[in-house]
């Protein structure tokens, strides 16, 4: 009887391996087995979860399950229930039973996130694209209560220094989906290269799209000798905007404005400072040719907004705001007249003045500006939300004063570092160093805010900063497992989360990974 006891007790203890932790999990004994007959049961509401289900399971298993309007036995139910919304508009409930597996969330997202919760209940076999001979797929009976910790999981991708294709762009939201990340943060404009399509100003891609020559080392400078570039069409973004909506992901789409500019003043000087002709930029770092401040560049990058927002629904745009060096207008008579002509005391206050114009625009519209923490100098627009890089003070201060946050800071969430302090071992990256271990130690919410305060924090998110990440299986690399750990951070519990523990699970999740293709940092390097 006392060994009895103990099976059943161990038994009792192993809870499955998901990543990222729920909120709450009740192991329990026995499994349900997923067989050919087994049938989705879903209401019109929740069939588009049940339809995905569906596409999840089929390659490996083989099985064309039914789907129903009704269940029973042998059934995967999804559930849309509005009772359930006291627990958050992401939540949900999975429950597993020997007989049937039961998800029920208050809105499609928090099912979908059940979803993928019980994709990683099943063996590692189901991530394979064919059958597998002879697997039993089983489901450990468990209880799990799920809801995330922040609004805003986010993770970035930088395609203007190298140019990822529309394919690789939609693996990455796959892989975010996965991992129940929501706010995909796409960097389509800087210096080295525009990537989005604007019908009304066609050389933004016909000149601003390529480059002659591309930076490979930085000191001493180097150039590989070779062009580069590539851009969206609109129907690309259409289609990348319509597939993370499937998988309850908001694109939000960043215009860089007002530095960061000269791959669009390459294709309209008119947009610039000195009136001299420029060539899409090639070296990495701070760039001084910026936008000028005029009436006509503030409809010019209104108009793009227009067409932008055409394609975006995000409630949320980013216009950049960071790094903007002010030499130029320092130098330009026409700016030194606009601050005077403006009442204001000097060019930080003309940013300022700038980023007003477009929040005030973007507002009229019913959408919000954000930008990196650099939007604070010269005063915050009134709307304006802040992207905290430069540590999190930027986000200190902007909560503070009552304005939204998401924590984004070098120190954490920069994966263009390196995963290794010997350089050596690892592909170029442009410096610094972010083991995983850090990235699983970021906590959002800095001690300093009180809890009002604090409900300003929307959450946070992570950088791939490419200019010396060239290609997407280079981006997988510096992405993962590091995603791993940065979507706990965002949804798992404060008070849950233990790097050991997480490291454990990540051995058996990282061979998730690899059936999906993935080209993760291996965990033992």
């Amino acid at each position: 009887m006392l060994l009895i006891v103990a099976t059943v007790v161990t038994a009792q203890a192993q809870a499955p391996i998901v990543v990222p932790q729920p909120l709450s999990m009740k192991p329990a004994l026995g499994t349900f087995t997923l067989r050919s007959d087994t049938k989705i049961v879903a209401s019109d509401a929740a069939r588009n979860e049940a339809e995905k289900l569906r596409g999840y399971l089929a390659p490996a298993t083989g099985f064309p399950l039914d789907l129903a309007r009704r269940g029973g036995a042998n059934t995967i139910s999804i559930v849309l229930d509005r009772k359930l919304d006291r627990l958050g508009p992401e939540a949900y409930r999975l429950t597993v039973r020997p007989d049937r597996v039961e998800i029920r969330a208050p809105r499609p997202a928090g099912a979908f996130y059940g979803v993928q919760t019980l994709r990683q209940l099943l063996p590692t076999a189901i991530f394979r694209r064919a059958p597998v001979g002879g697997a039993a797929w089983t489901v450990p009976c468990v209880e799990i209560e799920d809801s995330p910790r922040f609004a805003w999981r986010g993770l970035h991708m930088d395609v203007s220094r190298h140019f990822m294709p529309k394919e690789s762009v939609l693996k990455f939201l796959d892989l975010m989906a996965l991992h129940k990340l929501n706010s995909f943060h796409w960097h389509l404009t800087d210096d080295q290269g525009w990537r989005v399509e604007i019908k009304r100003y066609p050389k933004l891609t016909q000149v601003g799209a390529w480059r002659k020559d591309t930076m490979l080392t930085y000191n001493p400078p180097t150039f590989t000798g070779k062009p580069h570039g590539g851009f969206y069409t609109q129907d690309d973004v259409r289609e990348v905007v319509a597939y993370a909506a499937e998988r309850h992901i908001n694109v939000v789409p960043e215009i860089e404005m007002p530095g960061h500019a000269q791959a669009a003043i390459a294709a309209y000087p008119e947009l610039g400072n000195t009136g001299n002709p420029l060539e899409v930029g090639t070296r990495w770092g701070v760039i001084e040719n910026v936008f000028n401040a005029e009436d006509r560049t503030i409809t010019f990058l209104q108009n793009v907004l227009a067409e932008v927002i055409e394609l975006f629904p995000s409630k949320f745009i980013h216009i950049g705001g960071d790094e903007v060096p002010k030499k130029q207008w320092q130098e330009n008579p026409a700016m030194q007249a606009k601050i005077k002509s403006l009442g204001l005391k000097d060019d930080h206050e003309l940013q300022s003045w700038f980023v007003r114009q477009m929040d005030t625009w973007l507002s009229a519209r019913g959408r919000r500006l954000i930008g990196w923490d650099e939007i604070l100098e010269g005063g915050l627009a009134p709307g304006a939300t802040v992207m905290s890089w430069r540590g999190v003070a930027g986000g200190i201060a902007a909560a503070k004063a009552g304005h939204d946050v998401v924590m984004s800071p070098t120190s954490h969430t920069y994966f263009d570092f390196y995963q290794s302090r010997d350089h050596a071992k690892e592909p170029q990256a442009i410096g610094g160093f972010l083991p995983l271990e850090t990235v699983y130690s970021f906590e959002p919410v800095p001690a300093e805010l009180t809890s009002e305060q604090a409900k300003h924090v929307l959450g946070a998110q992570a950088q791939h900063w490419t200019e010396y990440i060239r290609d997407p299986r280079h981006l997988e690399y510096m992405a993962y497992p590091r995603a791993c750990a940065l979507s706990e951070v965002v949804w798992s519990p404060k008070g849950t989360r233990n790097f050991g523990e997480f490291r454990g699970r990540l051995a058996t999740h990282v061979e998730r990974l690899r059936l999906l293709d993935v080209n993760f940092r291996p965990l033992d390097r």
